[in-house]
């Protein structure tokens, strides 16, 4: 309804002039008083049903106009009723407007989805960017690189990037003159990667926003390839130096002095046998290290039951634990999605026979496993958590930090005494990295060791 000093400034304005021309008459002569008096108070009337009236559509057209911009459904003629024919050319007119707005919009959303579409379809990494640098969208290529749960960027690996010296640089430089620009990225956490970025800016603006976009060409795989055949080298001669050497002196004493010497042949051979094994064991461990970090930026999409890996495991080390106990604490079940059950098994394994190898003669090694929401060293949120925890002489402080280099041992004597390669733990961190998960080592002298691995899931 419109409101009463609205209602009276219109009537005033529509009987301005009638009841003007009444006054003068009536001044005159020319119409006698009585019926001066009542045509004013008939056009008075008339003036305030009139004014009731329009102001009644124009309200009526005002709701229609805010509800038709609302909802984006643009008008239905008639949208007011009763109506004044000057309304109705109004009515007209608003009604071919908002079919063509309707139109429009609608052309919009069209190239909108297009454009998404073409972008979301690239096999190339791309990154929508608005014109202050805040992200607005990433292409199935981009989110699987940068753990992004849906187009619209928000959380994930993606801060790294953007907030990269040389990605800001290029990114200030190509907003500044307008041309691309290039850039080399290391991002080395969360996950290590070689990322070459091409910047480049829309001279107008994309549909959502957008005024820079960033095209990705991820080479972690192939520097990885190069580090992996310049590390296998370096580390397999260096490695390899002293057992092929042992060869090599005992085959010699073999074709010379103990030619005929029955007891040292058999003596030697089982040394070189030893050696030999050793070796290979050396070969295997740094392939697998070099496939597992060629894969390190690939997040794992399998599923495994990880109960039931660490039970095969213990029960595959048993026949090897020489006395020791092996007691495992895990639910009967326990499903995770996001892993690979291989690599997990290895994990397992190598901490299984570091514990064997490392704690006491016909001791205890404890594997636990179980569901965590965090805690006192872990993430803020849920996932699981392995523990093997062995009875052996523990780890002096000092050598904690070091424990998952390539090659790094405690005692370098015992461990090669024992079997080991020095590789064990270097696969267990590459492995854990790759599940964007946490590697946690607790010693005292004396006390044993606690290595936990923390997994990320519910």
């Amino acid at each position: 309804m419109p409101t009463p000093g609205r209602l009276l400034r219109t009537a005033a304005v529509i009987g301005a002039v009638p009841l003007a021309v009444q006054a003068v008459l009536l001044w005159t002569g020319e119409v006698g008083w009585r019926v001066g008096l009542s045509a004013s108070v008939a056009v008075a009337a008339m003036s305030g049903a009139l004014a009731w009236f329009w102001l009644e559509n124009l309200r009526r057209m005002t709701v229609a106009l805010r509800a038709a911009a609302e909802d984006g459904t643009g008008f239905s003629a008639p949208f007011v009723t009763p109506r004044l024919p000057a309304v109705e050319d109004v009515e007209e007119a608003l009604t071919r407007l908002a079919r063509s707005l309707q139109s429009r919009a609608e052309l919009v959303g069209r190239l909108r989805a297009a454009d998404e579409a073409i972008v979301e379809a690239l096999p190339d990494p791309l990154i929508v960017l608005a014109e202050d640098g805040a992200p607005l969208r990433a292409n199935r290529a981009a989110r699987a690189i940068f753990g992004l749960a849906t187009p619209y960027p928000a959380g994930g690996d993606l801060g790294a990037l953007l907030r990269h010296p040389a990605m800001a640089a290029a990114l200030d430089r190509a907003l500044a003159e307008r041309t691309p620009q290039a850039a080399d990225i290391h991002l080395p956490v969360p996950i290590e990667r070689e990322l070459a970025v091409q910047v480049i800016t829309m001279e107008r603006p994309m549909a959502d926003g957008g005024r820079v976009i960033l095209v990705l060409n991820d080479r972690t795989d192939v520097r990885a390839v190069e580090r992996m055949r310049a590390d296998f080298v370096a580390n397999a001669s260096h490695e390899l130096r002293s057992p092929l050497a042992s060869l090599i002196g005992f085959i010699e004493t073999l074709r010379g002095p103990a030619a005929d010497d029955e007891e040292a042949r058999e003596r030697f051979l089982e040394i070189m046998a030893t050696q030999s094994a050793r070796m290979q064991a050396l070969i295997d461990d740094l392939l697998s290290l070099s496939r597992i970090e060629l894969s390190e930026h690939q997040a794992p999409t399998g599923q495994a039951d990880i109960a039931a890996l660490l039970r095969a495991e213990v029960a595959a080390l048993e026949p090897l634990a020489k006395g020791t106990t092996l007691a495992v604490e895990a639910p009967e079940s326990l499903s995770m999605k996001g892993v690979d059950a291989t690599q997990l098994s290895q994990v397992m394994r190598n901490l299984l026979d570091n514990a064997l190898r490392h704690g006491k003669p016909r001791g205890l090694v404890r594997a636990t496993l179980a569901r965590v929401e965090g805690g006192a060293r872990l993430p803020a949120r849920p996932g699981v958590l392995l523990c093997v925890q062995d009875d052996g002489a523990g780890i002096p402080r000092e050598h904690i930090p070091r424990l998952t280099e390539r090659f790094y041992r405690v005692d370098a004597g015992r461990a090669r005494a024992t079997g080991g390669t020095g590789l064990g733990l270097a696969i267990v961190k590459h492995i854990v990295i790759r599940h964007r998960g946490q590697l946690t080592i607790e010693s005292e002298p004396g006390q044993g060791a606690a290595f936990k691995v923390w997994l990320p899931g519910e």
